[in-house]
C-alpha cells in the first residue's frame, strides 16, 4: 500500500471518527422517530372481521411497518442533511479532499444504518410487548421467531435504511448544486405517482418495490441492495465534483 493510500485512509478514519462522536442530533432524533413510530402503529396496520350467525369476530394486525418506513424516511433526510454547506465545511478543519468527505460520509451512514435497523428489531419487538399490555383482547398471536429469521430481518431493514440513506444522499447532492432541485424533485415524485395511479393499477413503483421485496435468495437481495445504493452515491459523487470549491 502506498503513502497516498495510507494518508487518505487515516484522514477518512478521523474524519468518520469525528461524525460519529460530533452528529449527535442524527442519533437523537432516531430515538424520537421511533418513538413517534410506536405512537402511529398502537391503532393496528390493517384489521379484518367475520361472522357467522350469532358469532363475530375483529382481527386487528400490529406489525413493525410504520416503524421501519419512518426509519427509511429519516435515513433519507439525514443524507440530504450532511451534504448541506454548513456540514461539508467542517471536513475542511481536516486535511481532506472532497473524495474523503464523500468516503466518510457514507462509512457514516452506514454505521448509522445499522445501527437503525437493529433498533427497528428491538422497537418493533417493543411496540408488541405495549401492545399486549394496553389492547384488550380475548387472544393474541404472535409469529415465530427464528434465530435465522432474526438475522434476516435486521440485514434486510439494514440494507433498506442504507439504500434510502444513498437516495438521499444523491437528492442532497443535486439540491446543492443547484437549489431548483429542491422544488424539482418533489414535483416530479408526486407527478409520477399521480400518472401511475390514473388507471387505478399503478405499475412503476409497485414494480420497484416488487424488484427488492419480492426476492426470496437472500445473496441477491444484499446484491441488489448493495450494487442500487453504490450506484446512488457513484452518481453523488460524480455530480458533486461540479460543485464550487470553498475559498
Amino acid at each position: 500500500m502506498s503513502l497516498t493510500d495510507v494518508t487518505t485512509w487515516e484522514i477518512t478514519k478521523k474524519q468518520y471518527r469525528y461524525k460519529l462522536k460530533s452528529y449527535f442530533g442524527v442519533f437523537s432524533s432516531l430515538v424520537a422517530i421511533q418513538l413517534l413510530a410506536i405512537l402511529f402503529s398502537l391503532n393496528g396496520t390493517g384489521m379484518s372481521g367475520g361472522s357467522s350467525g350469532t358469532f363475530s369476530y375483529d382481527v386487528n394486525y400490529y406489525t413493525g411497518d410504520i416503524i421501519q418506513v419512518l426509519v427509511m424516511i429519516w435515513a433519507f433526510i439525514t443524507a440530504i442533511i450532511i451534504t448541506t454547506k454548513a456540514y461539508r465545511y467542517d471536513d475542511y478543519s481536516f486535511v481532506t479532499n472532497r473524495l474523503i468527505s464523500h468516503y466518510s460520509n457514507i462509512l457514516f451512514l452506514f454505521s448509522a444504518s445499522i445501527l437503525a435497523g437493529i433498533m427497528v428489531f428491538f422497537t418493533g419487538h417493543l411496540f408488541r410487548l405495549i401492545t399486549i399490555l394496553l389492547k384488550n383482547t380475548d387472544s393474541i398471536m404472535v409469529s415465530e421467531l427464528t434465530l435465522l429469521g432474526t438475522l434476516k430481518g435486521i440485514t434486510a431493514s439494514i440494507l433498506y435504511i442504507f439504500l434510502c440513506a444513498s437516495i438521499g444522499y444523491f437528492v442532497g447532492i443535486l439540491i446543492q448544486l443547484n437549489r431548483l432541485f429542491s422544488f424539482l424533485l418533489p414535483v416530479l415524485f408526486v407527478g409520477a405517482l399521480f400518472v401511475d395511479g390514473m388507471n387505478n393499477d399503478p405499475t412503476v413503483f409497485p414494480s420497484i418495490i416488487s424488484f427488492f421485496g419480492s426476492e426470496n435468495f437472500l445473496f441477491l437481495f444484499i446484491l441488489k441492495i448493495i450494487m442500487a445504493s453504490a450506484l446512488f452515491y457513484i452518481l453523488a459523487i460524480s455530480f458533486s465534483n461540479r460543485m464550487e470549491v470553498r475559498p
